[in-house]
C-alpha cells in the first residue's frame, strides 16, 4: 500500500476515490508582437471589464453563503478589482512598456505575478493571500478569453478531491455531500484550504507532496487527525472509515455545557468574526464567544470605520449571546492583516513590528475610539462583554490597557499572551489586568521562530512542542499568583487553534486553562473527550506531555492515554 503523509487540519477517517482538480489556466505566450494599429484604450477597458465580470461572479457565489465561506469570497472579490493589478495590467499594454506592448491576456498575467511577489515579500498570512491573487488572475484571463474558469470536479458520487492547492473561491463553495475529504502537495496548517475544511468538517491533509499525482479514480483512505493517506486501502483502514463514520453522529451536536467525568465545568466558547458566525455559534451550543475579531470591521478599507460603524458591528455579535461572555479583541492589526491607515507596509520585519496594541503608539486615537465603540454596544445589550488587547509583552503595557478600557466604562479588561514575555512575567502582567486568553497560534511562531504560515515548517509550528505548553503553564501559574481578591486564580482562556484538538483540550486543562474558545464545529468533538476524563487525569495527560523530549512523542503519549480518541477517530 502506498502512502504519503502531510499536516492533518481537519480530523476524520474517510475512503473513496480520488478526483485531481483540473489543471490551472494555460499562461498566456510571453513575446507576441501587437499590431501598432491596436486601440490600447480598449484593451484596458476589456481588463477592466473582465476584472469587474470576476468581482461579481464571485460576489453572486458569495451571497449564497455565510459565515467564513462568504468572507472569503468576498475578500477574494475585492482582490479582482484591485487597482493595483489592473492599472499595472494597463499599463504593460502600452508600446512604451518595458519589453514592448502586452496583450490584454499577457498583461494580466505578468500584473498579477508582480502582485504575487509583493505578498511573498511581506510574508506571513499576505504570502498565503499569493494563491488567492493568482486565483484572481487566472479568472480574469478566463474571461477575457471568454472561457470558463477552472473550478471543482463535477461528480454523480462522493469523491477524495486532490491537487497542489485549492483557491479560496473554490473551497468556499464545495458541497460537503461530494466531496468527503481534500488533500493538497502544498499549503500551509492556516491556508484558506486548512481554515475552511474546518469550518465544513471536511476531513483534509495539506502539504502532503505528491498527493496532486495519484491517478483520477484511485481509492484512497484519509485520516485528518494523523496527516496520513493511504492509496488503496486494505479490510483494517476500510473497517477504520466505517468505524469513523458510525460514530461521528456522536459528537454531531453539542449539549451547550461541558463538563469534565468528574462534574468539574470547562465553558467551551466560539471563535467569530461576525455578527452571523455568532449566531451559528450560538445555535451550535457554545456557551458564550471567546475571541471576536474586530478586524473584520477593518479590513480591506481605506479609512478608519466610524464609531458607528463599529457599534452596529460588535452589537450584532453581543446581541446573538444575551447573559453570556464575550471577549472582544481590540484590533489586531499589522504583520500579516496590514491596513493601510494605520500601519506601515514597508517594515522590515512586520511580525516583530508595530502591530496589536502596539499600533496605538504610532496611531493614538484608534484603540480610544474602538473601545468606546465596544462599550457602547455593550451598553446597547445584556452581553457580558471582556476585551483584551493583543501583542502585549509587558505589565506596564497591561496596565496602559487597563486604563484605557477604565476610561471608556469597560469593567474586564485583560491581555493575549502570545508573546513569550507576557507568559514568563504572567504574575506580574495578571496583576494589572482580570484574565488573560493565549494566542496559541502566535505563541508557537514566537516561541519556535517559525512563521506560522509557512508548510515547511509545520514540525516546528506545532502547539504540542513542550516549550509551547511551559509558555501555557507558567501563564496559568502567574494567573495563580496573581489572585484576584476572592483568592481564586484570575481566568486563562485559549483561543487559538490548539483548543480545536480534542487531545491538546485535555492537556490544555491539565495545564490550568479555564475556558477553551473554538470554531462551532469543534465544539461537540471536544465535549465527547473533555466529558471522558476527570480533572486529576487531565493533570496526568498535561505532565506527562510536558515530560515529553518532542512535539511528536507528547502527542503520541497524551493519545495513548486517551484511547477514546481512536474510538472517535479523533
Amino acid at each position: 500500500m502506498q502512502q504519503f503523509s502531510g499536516v492533518g487540519v481537519s480530523a476524520g477517517r474517510v475512503v473513496g476515490p480520488i478526483r485531481q482538480m483540473p489543471g490551472s489556466v494555460a499562461e498566456p505566450a510571453a513575446g507576441v508582437v501587437v499590431p501598432a494599429d491596436v486601440n490600447v484604450a480598449e484593451q484596458g477597458q476589456r481588463i477592466k471589464d473582465a476584472a469587474k465580470a470576476v468581482k461579481a461572479e464571485l460576489l453572486a457565489r458569495a451571497a449564497s453563503l455565510a459565515g467564513e465561506g462568504k468572507e472569503v469570497l468576498e475578500a477574494t472579490a475585492l482582490m479582482a478589482a484591485d487597482p493595483m493589478l489592473v492599472k499595472s495590467a494597463i499599463k504593460l499594454l502600452s508600446p512604451d512598456a518595458p519589453g514592448g506592448a502586452r496583450t490584454a491576456e499577457r498583461a494580466i498575467w505578468e500584473a498579477g505575478d508582480g502582485v504575487a511577489e509583493k505578498l511573498k515579500a511581506l510574508g506571513g498570512y499576505m504570502a498565503e493571500r499569493v494563491a488567492d491573487v493568482l486565483d484572481v488572475r487566472a479568472r480574469i484571463v478566463s474571461e477575457l478569453r471568454g472561457l470558463p474558469a477552472p473550478g471543482i470536479p463535477v461528480s454523480d458520487t462522493p469523491f477524495i478531491l486532490a491537487a497542489e492547492d485549492l483557491a479560496p473561491a473554490d473551497t468556499a463553495t464545495l458541497d460537503p455531500a461530494k466531496v468527503i475529504g481534500l488533500i493538497t502537495s502544498s499549503g500551509g496548517p492556516q491556508s484558506h484550504t486548512a481554515i475552511l475544511a474546518r469550518a465544513l468538517g471536511l476531513p483534509a491533509i495539506v502539504a502532503a507532496p505528491g498527493v496532486d499525482e495519484i491517478a483520477d479514480g484511485t481509492e484512497v483512505y484519509i485520516d485528518g487527525a494523523a496527516g496520513s493517506i493511504t492509496v488503496e486501502p486494505g479490510a483494517e483502514l476500510l473497517a477504520a472509515a466505517a468505524a469513523w463514520s458510525a460514530q461521528a453522529s456522536t459528537f454531531s451536536t453539542f449539549s451547550g455545557a461541558n463538563t469534565l467525568a468528574d462534574g468539574f465545568a470547562v465553558p467551551l466558547l466560539a471563535n467569530v468574526g461576525t455578527g452571523s458566525d455568532a449566531l451559528k455559534a450560538a445555535e451550535a451550543g457554545a456557551e458564550g464567544v471567546g475571541l471576536l475579531r474586530t478586524e473584520f470591521c477593518f479590513l480591506d478599507r481605506a479609512e478608519e470605520p466610524t464609531v458607528d460603524e463599529q457599534i452596529a458591528a460588535y452589537g450584532a455579535v453581543f446581541a446573538a449571546f444575551p447573559g453570556k461572555k464575550v471577549v472582544v479583541r481590540t484590533l489586531d492589526a499589522g504583520a500579516d492583516k496590514p491596513l493601510p491607515f494605520l500601519t506601515n507596509a514597508d517594515e522590515p520585519n512586520p511580525a516583530l513590528g508595530v502591530r496589536g496594541y502596539r499600533t496605538d503608539l504610532t496611531s493614538p486615537g484608534v484603540l480610544e475610539r474602538q473601545l468606546q465603540a465596544i462599550a457602547a454596544a455593550e451598553a446597547a445589550h445584556t452581553a457580558e462583554v471582556w476585551v483584551m488587547a493583543p501583542m502585549i509583552s509587558t505589565a506596564e503595557e497591561a496596565a496602559d490597557f487597563a486604563s484605557l478600557c477604565a476610561a471608556a466604562g469597560l469593567k474586564t479588561p485583560g491581555v493575549m499572551v502570545e508573546v513569550p514575555s507576557a507568559a514568563l512575567t504572567a504574575a506580574t502582567v495578571l496583576r494589572e489586568v482580570s484574565f488573560a486568553s493565549l494566542g496559541t497560534n502566535d505563541l508557537t511562531q514566537y516561541a519556535m521562530a517559525a512563521d506560522r504560515q509557512l508548510g515547511p515548517l509545520a514540525a516546528l509550528n506545532n502547539p504540542w512542542q513542550p516549550a509551547v505548553l511551559q509558555l501555557v503553564k507558567l501563564t496559568a501559574d502567574g494567573a495563580a499568583l496573581a489572585s484576584s481578591t476572592t483568592g481564586l486564580p484570575k481566568p486563562v482562556g485559549v483561543c487559538g487553534e490548539a483548543a480545536a484538538d480534542p487531545a491538546l483540550a485535555v492537556v490544555l486543562v491539565g495545564l490550568g486553562v479555564t475556558t477553551l474558545s473554538m470554531s462551532a464545529r469543534a465544539l461537540a468533538a471536544v465535549s465527547a473527550v473533555l466529558k471522558t476524563v476527570t480533572l486529576d487525569q487531565t493533570r496526568h495527560l498535561a505532565f506527562t506531555a510536558l515530560a515529553a523530549p518532542s512535539a511528536t512523542e507528547a502527542r503520541a503519549a497524551v493519545r495513548a492515554g486517551l484511547p477514546i480518541l481512536d474510538e472517535l477517530g479523533l
